[in-house]
């Protein structure tokens, strides 16, 4: 068996050992005698499926009794209207827009009420993180939100914005479970899991409680409604339940890791290596402002496109894939998730170095 360096930002790498466990139980979950593809999401078997990885997720975050964890379907992106369609009680939310998700989920809230957008780094193709310790937040704003981590751009938030009391929504789907958060200072902290912990066709969604009720925006869907899906356990309908057991065994695998201190102690350890080389080298250049950089998601380019897709392409043959950056940054972007070892890193940085040699 032959597997490459996965740099994907989404689908992305996920644990070997998880990836060989699913494999073992493929066939046969643990004398059940069927796949979990299989099985019925109102059995005993998949409840405690379900039920475990929720208890490991919240062992792992920390999560307090007063946040429900829900696994739901529709990706971060249906969560761009789930979030004002639920949440917009006086009709106004603020934006901090600091990438393209950013953006989009700032577009979507404004067809539900005034979404202002109280600070942006457009102004510099998104390569930092404005400051957030004073903004204009609005008086009647029902909360503030923010993608934490900005996977097309590399950008993360190292310090959370002052909300001066409002509730703060986080897309954390690029960042979930890479180091400790404190689960409190949000109100709403959600993320798609295809990047860090699973398969995609799961977004988890960690909410405080006082947030779900039956009061949300005339014609919302009753499948767009938090208080349908935290009455149910996540089982209102036919959850996502392949893509729950593989999370669930991500959550396993970090805890044997040692936890998200752990996690964090190792994605900085990869992330050095890689922003390290690039400081230094004369033909790569990061595209982010050192204060902003994400541990996650590393954008460089040479400067010359030519050379950036001779780069991609020999590094490709080198079992380095899926290494091109997004069109809207060009050049390459390395993402180095949890289950990137630090093996995956040390070898791109001396392939990076050989070319640089080759290419001066």
């Amino acid at each position: 068996m032959s597997r490459v360096y996965n740099f994907s930002a989404g689908p992305a790498v996920l644990p070997e050992e998880v990836l060989q466990e699913a494999a073992d139980e493929m066939l046969d979950y643990q004398g059940s005698g069927m796949s979990v593809m299989e099985m019925s999401h109102r059995s005993k078997v998949y409840d405690n499926i379900i039920k475990t990885a929720e208890q490991d997720l919240r062992d792992l975050m920390n999560i307090p009794d007063n946040y429900k964890v829900l696994f739901l379907q529709g990706g971060a992106s249906q969560q761009f209207a789930m979030i004002p369609m639920n949440l917009m009680k006086n009709g106004v939310a603020d934006y901090i827009v600091t990438g393209q998700w950013a953006k989009k989920a700032w577009q979507e809230a404004s067809k539900y009420g005034k979404a202002n957008k109280i600070a942006s780094s457009e102004d510099k193709t998104f390569s930092y993180i404005p400051d957030c310790s004073d903004l204009p937040i609005s008086e009647d704003a029902d909360y503030v939100y923010i993608c934490e981590n900005n996977t097309i751009y590399g950008t993360k938030y190292k310090e959370l914005p002052n909300t001066k009391g409002k509730t703060l929504v986080a897309d954390v789907s690029s960042c979930f479970l890479s180091e400790p958060v404190d689960v409190t200072k949000y109100g709403v902290i959600y993320g798609g899991v295809q990047k860090n912990i699973g398969p995609a066709g799961v977004v988890i969604v960690i909410i405080r409680e006082d947030l779900i009720t039956e009061d949300v925006l005339p014609g919302t869907p009753t499948m767009l409604q938090y208080k349908t899906h935290a009455d149910a356990d996540s089982l209102y309908n036919t959850p996502p339940a392949y893509g729950i057991y593989i999370c669930g065994k991500v959550f396993q695998w970090l805890k044997k890791m040692g936890g998200l201190e752990a996690m964090k102690k190792h994605n900085e350890e990869k992330a050095k290596i890689l922003y390290d080389f690039l400081d230094q080298s004369e033909m790569f250049k990061g595209t982010v402002e050192p204060a902003s950089r994400s541990l996650m998601n590393v954008p460089f380019v040479t400067g010359d496109a030519d050379l950036d897709a001779k780069f991609v392409k020999e590094a490709a043959e080198a079992g380095f894939v899926n290494l091109k950056g997004h069109r809207t940054v060009g050049g390459m972007r390395a993402s180095i998730y949890n289950a990137m070892p630090i093996e995956g890193v040390e070898k791109l940085v001396a392939f990076m170095k050989k070319f640089e040699e080759e290419n001066a």
